[in-house]
């Protein structure tokens, strides 16, 4: 019953979410790092992605039970009580709510707060069976981990929050994209309108290969606002570019295996973001230049 329940939170999403956060976290601390801080901020944030993957799971229990990959998970097949499912969601997300608002700020929760909204209250319940659209606004939940740890320091919603926003959803995209286009019939079997059901696979890789290099684009935004070091630009770009070559390979040829070839791109596209995280943790720049400080949005609690 306990293997059950801890299922049931997606220990991998939590687990992938919370390697961007501490990402976020340790740029904007700059080396000195709050212990109790990043605890309390990993401990929070994982509660609220625990109970926002457990609502998608709920609302997903009628097409999950139609895809192959999803049909035997616990809601599906009824091992839990549904009563005791909505017990269990608002026990930890509002345990994870109060976890960051009484030991971070107001920003850090409301941002929890708004990402966990987008992803269960606009994402599951309407876009993803309703609109083609429904990934692009899916990749915007997916880039707040890493924007709560940096505002869990930093206290504000700056340049490099937005910079932050910027590459972990672009990454999302394509990352999505790849997973869409390698359980195509999963899919569509399930009507779900994403891009490679509604507009084609070809179509598809147009678009992954436009948002790899806008994602590109966005790391290197970091380095020339001063928030990391070149070696960071070195690394990211190289990896980026290499996850780009892949991105082109299947989509100039022709007979490609379209599932080997997707399966390659949403693995490396694993990769890429390990690789993004890691090295804002430890390519940080100890000072950022008063202009860019300048730069901060209105947003500052």
């Amino acid at each position: 019953m306990i293997k059950q329940y801890i299922q049931i939170i997606k220990p991998g999403i939590i687990l992938g979410n919370l390697i961007s956060a501490i990402g976020g976290f340790f740029l904007a601390s700059r080396g000195k790092l709050d212990f109790f801080l990043l605890i309390m901020t990993i401990m929070g944030l994982s509660l609220i992605i625990a109970s926002a993957c457990i609502c998608n799971n709920y609302i997903d229990r009628d097409i999950d039970a139609i895809m192959e990959r999803t049909k035997k998970r616990i809601l599906v097949q009824k091992f839990i009580n549904p009563k005791v499912i909505l017990f269990y969601v608002n026990i930890l997300g509002l345990t994870g709510i109060a976890i960051l608002y009484l030991t971070t700020n107001i920003l850090t929760t409301l941002l929890a707060i708004i990402g966990f909204i987008i992803y269960v209250g606009i994402y599951s319940l309407y876009m993803k069976r309703n609109s083609i659209y429904s990934t692009l606004i899916g990749s915007l939940s997916g880039a707040v981990p890493p924007i709560i740890g940096y505002c869990a320091i930093n206290k504000s919603f700056d340049t490099g929050a937005f910079i932050l926003l910027a590459i972990f959803s672009l990454w999302q995209i394509p990352h999505s994209y790849a997973i869409a286009i390698f359980r195509l019939e999963d899919y569509q079997s399930a009507h779900i309108p994403v891009l490679p059901v509604v507009k084609g696979v070809t179509v598809t890789k147009k678009h992954i290969n436009m948002y790899i290099l806008a994602f590109i684009v966005a790391t290197m935004l970091l380095t020339f606002n001063g928030y990391v070091g070149y070696t960071y630009l070195i690394v990211t770009t190289t990896a980026g570019l290499w996850w780009l070559s892949i991105a082109f390979s299947g989509y100039n040829n022709k007979t490609v295996d379209n599932q080997i070839w997707a399966r390659k791109l949403f693995l490396f596209s694993i990769i890429m973001i390990i690789c993004v995280s890691i090295m804002i943790s430890i390519d940080f720049q100890s000072y950022v230049p008063i202009e860019k400080d300048k730069e901060k949005y209105i947003v500052d609690l």
